[in-house]
This record gives structure tokens, sequence and C-alpha cells, in this order.
């Protein structure tokens, strides 16, 4: 049964650290992983990713499910992004270790990322949107960065307001996470 990790919150130092590397894929990373996926489900707030530093664990490792049809669940062992598209793009973001708050974040409309997967399996895929923005969102964790780092207009977000802002962009065709 996976358990419900608590989540570091903005001033905790694990979360200013760089993440080590992680040289074995195996069964108790693997439990790590459906926990990091539970304690991402069950928290007050709806996230879409989760880093292991998030949960007080110095390791390379996120799961990001964009909670869609066209993406599954994935966890990523040492992740890198290895190209990136020159256009940028300006959005929302939050984050479950920084409740309550929004900022607007620049980062590249696409990205390739390269990893492992939870056997340890090499992977490498293109993404595109939101999912692009997660996995940086999610790697800058890994590398102590957090969004309010890199955001402008850094505001509190109240239930409403966050309802307004996803009713707008999910009009205009997009898919809009509360948290990332």
């Amino acid at each position: 049964m996976p358990k419900l990790l608590p989540v570091r919150q903005d001033g905790d130092p694990i979360l200013r650290q760089k993440a080590k590397k992680i040289s074995r894929v195996d069964d108790s990373l693997r439990r790590l992983i459906d926990d990091m996926f539970h304690t991402m489900y069950n928290n007050e707030t709806p996230g879409i990713g989760l880093a292991a530093p998030q949960v007080g664990v110095s390791m390379r490792l996120i799961v990001v499910d964009m909670q869609d049809e066209e993406h599954e669940p994935i966890a990523l062992v040492n992740p890198e992004i290895v190209k990136a598209s020159k256009e940028m793009v300006v959005a929302a973001e939050g984050c479950l270790s920084v409740p309550g708050m929004r900022g607007d974040v620049e980062r590249h409309e696409w990205v390739t990322v390269k990893g492992r997967d939870e056997h340890g399996h090499e992977t490498r895929f293109r993404a595109e949107g939101w999912f692009a923005r997660c996995l940086q969102h999610e790697i800058d964790h890994l590398d102590g960065i957090l969004y309010t780092d890199k955001a402008t207009n850094v505001r509190y977000a109240d239930e409403e307001q966050i309802c307004t802002e996803q009713s707008e962009r999910q009009a205009s065709g997009e898919k809009v996470p509360v948290a990332i």
C-alpha cells in the first residue's frame, strides 16, 4: 500500500539542493515512485507533477501525470532536457511546495527529455505545451530551483481566481493544471 508522504514547503533546505543522481533502479525506488504518485494524487491541492526533493528525498526522480487522455503517467529517473525550442511561452504556474501562490513563468514551448523509466529502461521523447512546462518545472526542482525563482507577477491565488484562469484557458482549448 503506497504511503502519503509530507510535501516539503518553500524554506526547506532540501528544495534548494542539487539532487543526487540515481545509480540503480530497484524495488525500493519503485516503492518511492508509488508513494510519490499517491502523494501527488491525494494532496489537498491537485497536482500533475512531483519531484523527489519535494518529499524530502535528494534523488533525481520525478513523476508526472497530466491526467488527460493524451498522456500516460510517467516516472523519470535522472531526467534531463537534451533539446529545447527557441520559442518561449509565458503561463501561470503553481507548486505543491509553494501552496496558495501563482506566478507567470517563461518556459520553452517544447523540450526533448531523456532518462530512465521505473524499470531502468532508457527513454527519450519530445514534450509540448503543458507537458513540456511540467517537465521543465519538475526538472528545475532537481537542481534546487523553484518556479518562484523564475516567475514574474507572483501572487496569492484563491480558489475563485484559479477556477477563473482554468475556465478561460480551457475555453481556448488548453488543458490547465492547478499546480505543477
